[in-house]
C-alpha cells in the first residue's frame, strides 16, 4: 500500500530497492553521465527518450494550454511512458526538478501529480529533486558525494558537448566523434563508480585527456556556417523541445555551438550573491554561496585551461567575462528563468565567431522572451555582426515554419561567408514560405 503524506504518495526506503525512477531527459551527454551517478548510488534510474507528436497531445490532455510549453512536454512524456506498457506501474516512480524560484518550473511537480490523478496513475510516487528542502522522501536523499559527482558530470558533459560539436562536422571518418564520446562517458562513469574522478584535483588531468583525444581525431576543415543555439534551458538542449534542432543544423551543413550548463549553474549561484548586494540578506547565506561560487569557478577554469591548449578549438569564455558583456545592456536584477544570461550568451557567441544565432523561445516563458527576442535590437546595436532569429516553440507551431525561418537566417549567413576571402561554396537549401521559393 502506498504511503501518503499531505495528499502525496511517499517514495519509501523500500521503493529505492524495487522501483525505477523515471525522469525527463534534456541534455543527452550530461544526463547520460548523471544517470550513471544515480545508478552507482543505488537508484534504478532512467531518463526518458520517448518522443513523437503524441507527447505534446498527451500533455494537452492533462495540462492547461496556457501553461509553459516545457511543462506540457515533460508531463506528456512521463504519462506517455506510463501508457506505453514498458513499465510495471506498481514499481515505478517519477522524478522532476523543483527550483523554488520565480519560474513556474517550481510548480511542475504539482501539475504532474494532478495530471497523474486524471490519467489514473494517482498512486505513482513523484520525487522532487531540489536543494531547497521543498519536499523530502525517505527513499531518496541528495547526499554531498552524490551532488559532487553530479556537478563533476556536468563539467565533463560541457567539455564533451563543446568538443564533439566542433569536431563532428569536419571528421574525416564518419562516426569517429560519437565513438570517442561514448567511450569517454563510459570511462567517466566507471571512475565515478570507483568513487574517484570528481574532485577538482582529479578532474584536471581527465579534462586535459579528453581535449587531447578529441584533438587527435582526423578532420577536413572546410568553411561552414557557424551557428549558436541559446534560449530557455529545456528547449535549448532537449531535442523533444526544439524539434531536433541540432539534427536539422547538421543536415544544413552547419557547425553549431551550444553554451554549457555550467554557465547556468554559475548564474544561479551568482544570483543569490546579487540578491544580497541589491536587497540585503543573510550574511551566512552570502558566505556559503561565495564558497560554492569559488568551487564552481575552479571547475570552469579547469575546463577552459584544458581546451585552451589546442588552438583548433574555440574555447568558452569565463563566466565573469560573459557577465561583463551585458553591463549597460540589461540589469543583473533580471534573473528569472535564464535572465540576463540569455542576452549575454548571444553576445558571447557573436564575439567568439558564432554570430548566427537561433534563440529558442517556448510558449509561456515571459522572462525568456524579454531577455531573448526583446534584446535582439540592442544586441545588434552593440555588435552588428549578430544575425539572430527567434523561434517560437509551442503545440501549434509547425516544424516546417520553424525550419524555414532558420533557413532564412542561414541564407544571410551564407552571404556573409561567401564574402569572406577564400570561402568555399556552402549550399543552403531553398526556403518555401506560402508556396514561394526563396534562395
Amino acid at each position: 500500500m502506498a504511503k501518503k503524506e499531505n495528499d502525496r504518495v511517499i517514495f519509501t526506503k523500500e521503493m529505492k530497492k524495487t522501483h525505477t525512477l523515471l525522469a525527463p531527459s534534456m541534455a543527452p551527454i550530461h544526463f547520460g553521465i548523471v544517470q550513471n551517478v544515480f545508478r552507482s548510488c543505488g537508484y534504478k534510474m532512467e531518463f526518458l527518450t520517448n518522443s513523437g507528436p503524441q507527447i505534446a497531445q498527451e500533455g494537452l490532455k492533462y495540462v492547461h494550454n496556457d501553461t509553459c510549453y516545457p511543462a506540457l512536454l515533460v508531463i506528456g512524456q512521463m504519462i506517455d511512458a506510463l501508457n506505453s506498457g514498458k513499465y510495471d506501474i506498481n514499481k515505478v516512480a517519477l522524478m522532476i526538478t523543483q527550483t523554488g524560484g520565480g519560474c513556474r518550473a517550481s510548480n511542475y511537480i504539482h501539475l504532474l501529480r494532478k495530471a497523474l490523478k486524471k490519467a489514473g496513475y494517482g498512486l505513482v510516487p513523484v520525487v522532487s529533486l531540489n536543494m531547497s528542502g521543498l519536499e523530502s522522501n525517505p527513499g531518496f536523499k541528495l547526499t554531498l558525494p552524490m551532488l559532487r559527482k553530479i556537478i563533476a558530470g556536468i563539467v565533463y558533459g560541457d567539455e564533451l558537448m563543446l568538443l564533439s560539436n566542433q569536431v563532428r562536422p569536419y571528421e574525416a571518418v564518419a562516426g569517429e566523434t560519437d565513438r570517442l564520446l561514448s567511450g569517454w562517458i563510459n570511462k567517466i562513469s566507471t571512475t565515478f563508480d570507483a568513487n574517484k574522478g570528481f574532485t577538482v584535483r582529479h578532474m584536471l588531468p581527465t579534462l586535459e585527456a579528453i581535449a587531447a583525444d578529441f584533438a587527435k581525431i582526423p578532420v577536413n576543415r572546410t568553411p561552414k556556417i557557424r551557428v549558436g543555439v541559446v534560449g530557455e534551458i529545456y528547449v535549448k538542449y532537449a531535442s523533444l523541445g526544439n524539434n531536433n534542432l541540432e539534427d536539422f543544423l547538421r543536415q544544413q551543413g552547419c557547425e553549431y555551438m551550444v553554451p554549457g550548463i555550467m554557465g547556468f549553474a554559475l548564474f544561479k549561484v551568482d544570483n543569490r550573491l546579487e540578491d544580497c548586494k541589491l536587497y540585503g540578506g543573510n550574511p551566512a547565506k552570502y558566505a556559503l554561496c561565495s564558497i560554492l561560487m569559488q568551487y564552481l569557478t575552479k571547475m570552469e577554469t579547469g575546463l577552459i585551461e584544458a581546451v585552451k591548449k589546442y588552438p583548433q578549438f574555440v574555447c568558452p569564455s569565463p563566466y565573469q567575462h560573459i557577465k561583463s558583456l551585458v553591463k549597460g545592456v540589461v540589469g543583473y536584477g533580471s534573473k528569472m528563468g535564464e535572465g540576463w544570461l540569455l542576452t549575454a550568451e548571444m553576445m558571447e557567441l557573436s564575439e567568439t565567431g558564432y554570430p548566427n544565432i537561433v534563440c529558442t523561445q517556448p510558449f509561456g516563458c515571459l522572462p525568456n522572451h524579454i531577455n531573448g527576442k526583446g534584446m535582439i535590437r540592442k544586441i545588434k546595436t552593440v555588435d552588428p555582426r549578430a544575425n539572430i532569429v527567434p523561434i517560437d516553440y509551442d503545440p501549434s507551431a509547425t516544424r516546417v515554419n520553424q525550419e524555414n525561418r532558420i533557413k532564412l537566417m542561414l541564407a544571410v549567413a551564407k552571404e556573409e561567408l561567401d564574402a569572406q576571402p577564400f570561402a568555399s561554396a556552402v549550399t543552403v537549401p531553398p526556403v518555401i514560405i506560402d508556396d514561394v521559393v526563396t534562395v
